[in-house]
Order: structure tokens, then sequence, then C-alpha cells
């Protein structure tokens, strides 16, 4: 690689991170170069773990404020959440992280008996307050500011005293050889934590998350029970998800 082509790189790398989101279209006319040649760039970046590649360009790899992520992906998550709904059941245990997608499993989450849920996501907390059946636990710990989720020693040293019949989870990308990636070590740590007293594991994540790696490593692959999206399961994007789980 040349050393104009580092350059480019690097500068592409300082741009993502520093605005959030850039498109092939705007970056290719900035470096005077092609599209193909900035989408080359773009998937050696994702392969990197440095950026999350999306339809058209791609966005920075990194923690997200709650209020940020919340806004992101609305019909996708939506979706999910519907899917999500009908593997609560009733009684027992059950994990939320505190991603946005799953918090908004807690916001639509109908009638259930005797059901105990536990999250280390404080938006996800106030969700639960009122519903029908439903007793809401917070792990405690220490916020993190960059995402909003409580996280250190308090929060899964909480998580290793229960016992889940299920956890929901999202993550920062997802694999099919390298299963979740999160954004920090701190949330990779307490998922692992959550799913190491779940009977089943389900991640939750939208379709721009898929074939993406994130600088700090959760769930292996065999850890994961259950894939859902907002995709039609047929979809071909999830043939080399459907070899290893369950996907819905």
């Amino acid at each position: 690689m040349s050393i104009d082509a580092l350059d480019r790189l690097r500068e592409i790398e300082t741009r993502v991170q520093r605005e959030g989101r850039v498109k092939v279209g705007d970056l290719a006319a900035a470096f005077a170069v092609s599209e193909m040649t900035i989408r080359r760039d773009l998937d050696m970046l994702a392969e990197q773990g440095v950026v999350q590649r999306i339809r058209g360009g791609a966005v920075a790899i990194g923690p997200q404020p709650f209020a940020e992520r919340f806004g992101r992906h609305v019909r996708a998550k939506d979706r999910i959440a519907a899917k999500l709904s009908g593997l609560v059941g009733d009684g027992g245990a059950i994990g939320l992280d505190a991603s946005s997608t799953v918090q908004r499993l807690a916001v639509h989450l109908g009638q259930v008996r005797d059901l105990t849920v536990v999250t280390n996501g404080q938006d996800t907390f106030a969700a639960l307050q009122g519903k029908g059946g439903v007793t809401p636990l917070l792990t405690g710990g220490q916020l993190d500011p960059r995402t909003g989720s409580l996280v250190g020693p308090l929060a899964t040293r909480t998580a290793h005293e229960l016992l889940l019949r299920r956890l929901f989870v999202s993550a920062a990308a997802l694999h099919p050889e390298h299963g979740t990636s999160e954004a920090t070590l701190e949330d990779a740590e307490v998922k692992l934590a959550l799913a190491d007293v779940a009977a089943e594991v389900v991640v939750a994540v939208d379709a721009s998350k898929l074939g993406q790696r994130a600088p700090a490593r959760a769930l292996g692959p065999e850890r994961v029970h259950v894939l859902v999206t907002e995709l039609d399961p047929r979809d071909p994007r999830l043939d080399p998800y459907r070899e290893r789980w369950e996907v819905l």
C-alpha cells in the first residue's frame, strides 16, 4: 500500500471519529479518487474494527450515549422488539441489557405473570416501571457516561447472583465467526456476566451490525442461541448465521 493510500486511510478514520458518519461520495470528492477506491478503504477500516460499514458510507465504532443510539434505526428496532416480545414468557427471571434495541422490548412489553426482569440500563429500568406482572431489578454499578450503562464490579457481581432463563442483549457488532463485540470492555464484561447465568441467550441486532467487529470481544458464537433482526428470517444476509443459531 502506498504512502498516499495510508495517509488517506488515516484521514478517513479521523473524519469518521470526528463526524460520526461519512458518505462514500463526499470522501471520493474530498480525496479526488473514485468511489470504488473509497469503498475499498472503508471495507479495510471495517475489517480492522475501526468503522462500521453502512449503505453508502460508514459510521464510527465507539461508545455512544444512549440518547444518540435510541434515535437510530427506529423502525428496525421496533420490528425487532415485536419479535422479542413473543420470547419473553411468564414466570422466572430474564435479563435485559442496557442497549437501545432491547430497551424497546421493555417499552412494548405486554401483560405477563410473575416475571422478574434484571437490567443494567437505567432507561430500561425506568421503562419497566408499572408494567403488570413485572418486578424490575437494577444491577447497580458505576454509570458509564459514554454509554449510559451500569458497569463495574457491582454490576457483574449482581449478575452472578441470578439465575436467568433467558437473556436479551444487543451488540455493537455481530460476526458469525467471532460472535458479539462491544464498544467498551466494561460493557462486554457485564454482558458476559449475565450470559454466564442465563440458560438461553437471545442476541437482537439490526442489519447494519451484521458482519462487523467492534473493539471489545464479548459473547463467542457458542454462547448465542437465538438471533433476532428486523429482516425476514429467509433473507440471504442471514445465511452465515442460520448455520449456527436459530434465526428469527
